[in-house]
């Protein structure tokens, strides 16, 4: 933290330079919050590049002449996108959490704002899933400057792999004898898996199983020459081995909880993690569910969750957890929900890159422990994983997986995943997943307004453009051409609701009959045939706004008082005066 003087001090040095750098940018007053984000990415990324902890953007500077003028620009009442507080949405749209700092300085020429950037520690930052660059004064996209790229990731200290590291200490004697066969029959199956041919296949499984155990696990990446990893302790290790993982926790919770959120079961499973998951994935209660398919007399029995999606799931959690933060990988689950979690900042830009780039990224935290899970069939290829994870729960027509980045509940970088076991719209879901000319983009986008769940501005307009949704903010619903496709016509007219005339010919109607009506009474007449996607209160508001505008129109009149009104017709307003 600086306090006004030192801020003072700094912003008179950074005025004496001759021109901006990379590291520091002048502005004089209010920027689009898009652009403040995209520069925070640059900016922080290019701190690294040149080897320092952090850059400044400053608001009340001329640019060119480097004079303090001032600013009418304020960070903490701005607001982000979505009419959100400004530094709130910059914190969600990059990724990994950025550390940034707004900084109120008093110049004797005018209020300065002065905005502190820390360089990234784990991660390039990205935002709204770009990563940019700082060159010289320019901002641009990272991806555009390949060897520049190349260099940060190389300075950020990626190729330092915890879990490949050899512990001194440790021998054969600390791994579990059942973990090891168990991975030693694993590692035949990778070895066989191509093969096409039964007989080629069992005699290269024959052969792997033949392999001594330092072969073996030399082979399957999980030794070096022999010698213990971190990762052997982890898949393989001996439960009263850990202590050589000194402060890293090898514990998954698995937590069972009511839909009222009370704890009513779980257990701690510790190593070797590669038995662990099977005796956790038995503990979770995967009942099977009944639906009625189109055309079907007959329900269908489908199982809650898939087993390969709670198998990746789980397994991503052991190959992505920052193992150097000291916390446990959680599994919750719910009544109609499984919740995965690990500690470590996410190193993609975001799920959505994963899944429209369909390959890795190009570095991994654990690369040591994740090569030897894959040789061990705990996970698939990298990048292939969490895409089959969508695919599989649109085929199943269950809603698709809701990943949470980085939230800040724990204080620590943490990756979050739901996996939904309850069909909320079946004929929704079941058709409309199976349309071959939607793009994965749109059903994930689609799956959100079905879940309520917010989206972009750039997002909305894509699926309005492909007349997918309509509605108004925060109330969109699927619109006409979509609820032709799953027979949801009645619904869809539910949620767009009517046109005003029709509701304000109701209460004329009403008035005609019954000569007058007090609030409560329009109210009970109109709440059961608005919009269903308006909450009880928009409801309310919007039959205020309904007697209002006959008001202004001289249709009808209060001949009640103010908090108690009492509408009548307007031509027959001396007649309720005299009643």
């Amino acid at each position: 933290m600086f306090d006004n003087k030192s801020l003072l001090e700094l912003l008179e040095k950074f005025c004496q330079q001759e021109c901006e750098s990379e590291l520091v940018e002048f502005k004089s007053n209010w920027e689009r919050p898009e652009d403040i984000g995209a520069f925070i990415s640059a900016m922080a990324n290019a701190a690294v590049l040149a080897g320092k902890e952090r850059a400044w953007m400053i608001w009340g500077v001329n640019n060119e002449t480097h004079v303090v003028k001032g600013t009418s620009f304020k960070p903490f009442s701005a607001k982000g996108g979505g009419n959100q507080a400004l530094i709130m949405w910059l914190s969600q749209m990059i990724t990994p959490r950025p550390d940034f700092q707004f900084y109120d300085v008093q110049h004797r020429n005018g209020n300065v704002v002065m905005l502190e950037i820390h360089a990234p520690r784990s991660a390039p930052l990205a935002f709204d899933r770009c990563r940019y660059i700082r060159i010289d004064s320019h901002k641009t996209k990272l991806s555009e400057h390949p060897d520049k790229e190349a260099r940060l990731w190389e300075l950020l200290g990626t190729k330092v792999d915890w879990s490949g590291e050899i512990v001194p200490d440790a021998t054969l004697s600390d791994l579990d004898p059942d973990a090891v066969l168990f991975a030693h029959e694993k590692f035949a199956e990778y070895r066989a898996k191509t093969e096409q041919d039964d007989k080629k296949r069992e005699k290269i499984r024959a052969e792997v199983m033949g392999l001594d155990g330092i072969t073996f696990l030399n082979q399957a990446h999980i030794t070096k020459q022999g010698r213990i990893t971190r990762s052997a302790l982890l898949l393989l290790g001996r439960d009263e081995a850990t202590h050589h993982l000194e402060t890293a926790s090898t514990k998954i919770s698995w937590i069972l909880r009511s839909e009222h959120n009370e704890v009513i079961g779980g257990e701690h499973f510790g190593t070797p993690l590669i038995l662990a998951t099977g005796a956790l994935f038995n503990r979770i209660r995967n009942i099977a569910l009944e639906y009625m398919p189109d055309g079907s007399l007959f329900p269908t029995p489908v199982s809650q969750y898939d087993p390969w999606v709670i198998r990746e799931a789980l397994h991503n959690c052991i190959a992505h957890q920052d193992y150097c933060l000291s916390g446990k990988i959680n599994v919750v689950e719910y009544p109609d929900r499984l919740v995965f979690s690990n500690l470590g900042t996410f190193i993609p830009p975001s799920i959505e890159w994963m899944l429209q780039n369909q390959s890795p990224p190009e570095h991994y935290r654990n690369q040591w422990l994740i090569d030897g899970m894959i040789r061990l069939r705990m996970i698939d290829q990298l990048g292939s994983g969490i895409r089959r994870m969508f695919q599989t729960q649109r085929e199943r027509f269950f809603p698709l997986p809701d990943y949470t980045i980085d939230p800040h509940s724990s204080g620590k970088p943490r990756v979050e995943v739901a996996i939904h076991g309850k069909i909320l719209d079946v004929k929704y879901t079941q058709i409309l997943m199976r349309r071959k000319n939607l793009e994965l983009s749109q059903v994930i986008l689609l799956d959100r307004i079905q879940k309520r769940q917010k989206i972009t501005p750039k997002d909305i307009k894509q699926l309005r453009a492909e007349k997918l949704i309509e509605g108004r903010s925060p109330n969109y619903y699927i619109s006409a051409k979509v609820a032709e496709w799953v027979n949801q016509k009645a619904r869809y007219i539910r949620n767009r609701g009517l046109d005003d005339d029709y509701y304000q010919k109701l209460i004329v109607e009403y008035l005609k009959k019954y000569q007058k009506a007090s609030r409560e009474i329009l109210d009970d007449l109109l709440l059961p045939k608005l919009s269903e996607v308006l909450t009880l209160t928009q409801k309310k508001h919007k039959i205020r706004n309904l007697i209002q505008s006959l008001r202004r129109t001289g249709t009808i009149c209060n001949v009640g008082s103010k908090k108690m009104p009492t509408w009548v017709l307007s031509a027959e307003k001396n007649i309720a005066k005299q009643q």
